[in-house]
């Protein structure tokens, strides 16, 4: 006769229902309406004439390794909500509300705590409520202590007033908002350099950077929602673009009439510490380095040029530093940099 087992749990399997449980109530106690089947929000139709629903989704990538190496979660909810919510605000919309998700080996409060923290403080930035979300524990499919983590908003614009790269004319001029740094793009190859190439340590100071290695990297990527939406109240702008992965040439493309070129001239700001010493450490080229991070502006816009010198002054302010970067010429779609 086969050998007698005793009975197989879900637990057992990798997955406790009652960690998750514990993580909901929580969330309860501190946002009220989480726990349901689905986030609930009415819709803001009035006064509103053709109100027009944009949705935007976006994980964090790599830099939760980062995050796992420092032991420090928080920062990384911010990211997780700031990248949707920017990516919503360029189409000239306002956030409605966030979910997130958290994909993980097996749920450990603590960290589960950090994490939504993050993602709430990231929520109150962008004046957007967290309406739900899911916590799901994957043991196999993720290693021990590391985890995923995503998050999906909607936004609302009056159809009249979205952004349209078509809008964009010969001789309009580029304005650049100042990043807080590496925001969270270009990871897998800053990771390379400074873990892999230069064998750096999270722990280890920067004298160049004026901190650690790890926070340096987990700077939060910068919420734009307020100044986006106080620009769009008083003032013409064309188009915006979030830089995000492919970095200043892919984004402000995305921005551009098809027969329009932007020039973009790269003395014109001051780049952050941190990217210099990335290219330096990792002698990575200027071309690969504008490929692949901001390099300094988490977001540019596209303003009639007459306008540009009162966007200056409302950006200043609002308390952001920024900067006339660049202009738009006849062309067919092309970003140069120079």
């Amino acid at each position: 006769m086969p050998p007698k087992r005793a009975p197989l749990t879900y637990a057992q399997a990798g997955v406790d229902i009652r960690r998750g449980d514990r993580v909901v109530d929580h969330l309860r106690k501190s946002i009220p309406g989480i726990g349901g089947f689905g986030g609930l929000f009415p819709l803001p139709l009035k006064g509103w004439k053709e109100p027009v629903l944009v949705g935007s989704t976006d994980g964090v990538g790599t830099k939760l390794l980062v995050a796992d190496a420092v032991g420090r979660h928080d920062t990384v909810g911010i990211d997780c909500v700031a990248m949707v919510v920017n990516d919503i605000v360029v189409c000239g919309a306002k956030p409605l509300f966030f979910l997130d998700y958290i994909g993980i080996n097996r749920l450990e409060m603590g960290q589960a705590r950090q994490i939504l923290a993050g993602v709430v403080a990231g929520c109150n930035e962008a004046d957007c409520p967290l309406i739900g979300g899911e916590t799901a524990e994957l043991p196999g499919l993720y290693p021990a202590g590391l985890y995923d983590l995503a998050g999906f908003g909607v936004g609302v614009v009056e159809k009249s007033r979205i952004l349209d790269p078509a809008r964009t004319r010969p001789g309009d001029r580029l304005i650049g908002i100042a990043s807080s740094g590496l925001h969270s793009n270009g990871y897998s190859l800053a990771r390379t350099i400074v873990f892999e190439r230069a064998r750096l340590k999270v722990k280890d100071r920067v004298k160049e950077l004026g901190t650690t290695v790890g926070k340096a990297l987990l700077e939060p990527t910068r919420i734009y929602v307020r100044t986006a939406l106080a620009l769009l109240r008083k003032h013409s702008i064309r188009a915006m673009s979030h830089i995000t992965g492919g970095g200043i040439p892919n984004r402000v493309n995305r921005m551009l009439n098809a027969k329009c070129d932007a020039v973009v001239r790269t003395d014109a700001w001051p780049r952050p510490p941190i990217f210099g010493w990335l290219a330096r450490l990792g002698l990575v080229r200027d071309e690969e380095m504008f490929r692949t991070f901001n390099m300094g502006l988490g977001l540019i816009l596209t303003v009639p040029k007459e306008g540009a010198p009162k966007v200056l002054r409302a950006l200043e302010r609002l308390g952001e530093a920024a900067y006339e970067v660049g202009e738009v010429r006849k062309g067919a779609g092309a970003v140069h940099l120079e």
